[in-house]
């Protein structure tokens, strides 16, 4: 099968000294310049697809439905006009201008700011969780308190069952008293004994005149041996009897001497029973020992409790910290004194702490943990670690946005001063945590016993000099 030969296309001629492209044969013959483009298009099998006409030297090519705002050949490979030139490297500068300006900002950043904190998401408030717990066994009766409550120091939560404790102290009270008028009665029995040996003394003075007047009417034979024998015997008996009488006083005596009946031993071994008995009566009523809101309530009406249960907690909120747990190489820096600002997530960066660095901890957390590791057994990894460090946080920024215990935070500490130390350099001198509601009781108690006593003391009793 033959192909018909695409016809040739004239050479284009050269450009009149006039510049006027109209009498140029592509022009002057358009078939032949329609048959030459239409060639390829032939040969290919595709449809020639019409093209916009060439516009003359120095015209803009005519827009039309299928060329419109393409650029030609000529125009895409000609080169850019100085101004597009000029105002491209602009540009270009004004970037690296920016990029080599943000790496200097960043630079100081970190020089002056970055490189003089140590900042950790890894820290959570922490506080005291103040256990109530019973001195003495009983049943809970009644509970005064609930969770999320807030409860004053001193104020009532759990009430025991008081009907053993109150026959016990009936028991110490009637005690108490025995025990004053028996050691009264030791005061008695001493003046006695004091005047059985005046007793004995004259029997044994009366003995020996006795015998002194039987033995000479004896050398002459006035009086029978018998009887002088008699009168020795009973001179004799009344020297053993006061020596008897003596010894009986002495330990009468030793019972009551250098001190009085109030504070006798004994008085004081049965106040002390009746101390302890009132002090279990009153402990029948657990208060709080300090102001806070309750937590973690165990305790059910009904239960039988012992010293050491734990009832439920309260919590002080108005005295927490945050536990800020940074990990090796960041704690170079960290000193005890250096300030810290705290954000927690339940206000997110709205409200921001500030507090101190009060201590490092004394070990990792791993080292303390229930099941500590151990690095020399088996296979080896080597794992980060952290050291806890207690931020304190100011009392009124916490009245006024108030944390709970466990809540996370994120702790950014100011590590530009360095001049602290890493660990505390004296011993606590002081007391951080103290509660005076049991302080009270004590007063009361002995004010009690001191009435018992005196109920039953009586008058003065010559005894008393005595025993002195």
């Amino acid at each position: 099968m033959q192909h018909d030969s695409p016809p040739e296309l004239a050479p284009a001629p050269s450009a009149t000294p006039s510049g006027n492209d109209e009498s140029s044969p592509a022009t002057t013959n358009p078939a032949r310049a329609d048959a030459a483009r239409g060639a390829p298009a032939r040969r290919s099998g595709r449809r020639p697809t019409a093209e916009a006409p060439i516009a003359p030297a120095g015209q803009q090519p005519a827009t039309g439905e299928a060329g419109a705002g393409q650029p030609t050949a000529e125009q895409a490979a000609a080169p850019p006009p100085p101004a597009a030139r000029r105002k491209r490297k602009k540009i270009l500068l004004t970037l690296a201008a920016l990029f080599v300006l943000a790496g200097i900002v960043y630079g100081l950043l970190w020089l002056f700011v970055f490189s003089v904190r140590e900042k950790t998401d890894d820290a959570y408030v922490s506080g005291n969780l103040v256990t109530v717990t019973p001195q003495v066994s009983g049943t809970v009766v009644a509970i005064m308190a609930e969770e999320t409550q807030l409860v004053e120091a001193g104020s009532p939560v759990v009430r025991l069952d008081p009907a053993d404790a109150s026959v016990a102290l009936d028991q110490a009270r009637t005690a108490l008293a025995e025990t004053v008028r028996q050691v009264r009665q030791s005061y008695e029995q001493a003046l006695q004994s004091s005047a059985v040996i005046g007793e004995r003394e004259a029997d044994l003075q009366r003995a020996r005149q006795d015998y002194e007047r039987r033995l000479p009417l004896a050398k002459v034979r006035a009086v029978p041996a018998e009887e002088v024998a008699h009168a020795k015997n009973a001179l004799d008996a009344a020297q053993a009897a006061l020596t008897a009488a003596q010894k009986q006083a002495q330990a009468a005596k030793a019972m009551v001497e250098g001190t009085s009946i109030e504070h006798h031993p004994s008085v004081e071994r049965a106040k002390a029973n009746f101390r302890q008995a009132w002090l279990n009566a009153q402990r029948n009523e657990l208060v709080a020992p300090v102001t806070g809101y309750v937590a973690k309530r165990s305790v059910q009406v009904g239960q039988r409790v012992v010293p050491g249960n734990a009832l439920m907690s309260i919590v002080p909120l108005a005295d927490l910290w945050v536990d800020a747990n940074f990990k090796e190489r960041e704690l170079r820096d960290i000193r005890i004194g250096q300030p810290a600002t705290v954000e927690a997530d339940i206000y997110g960066g709205h409200v921001e702490y500030h507090g101190r660095v009060v201590g490092l901890g004394a070990g990792t957390g791993s080292a303390f943990s229930l099941l500590p590791p151990q690095n020399a057994s088996g296979n080896w990894i080597k794992v980060v670690q952290r050291v806890p460090v207690r931020i304190s946080l100011d009392r009124d920024e916490l009245t006024k946005h108030p944390l709970r215990v466990g809540l996370s935070t994120t702790v950014t500490v100011d590590t530009h001063d360095r001049s602290g130390p890493v660990l505390a350099q004296t011993a606590a001198n002081s007391t951080p945590y103290s509660t005076d509601v049991y302080d009270e009781s004590h007063g009361e108690v002995d004010r009690i016993a001191d009435d018992i006593v005196r109920a039953n003391l009586g008058p003065p009793l010559p005894a008393t000099r005595a025993g002195q």
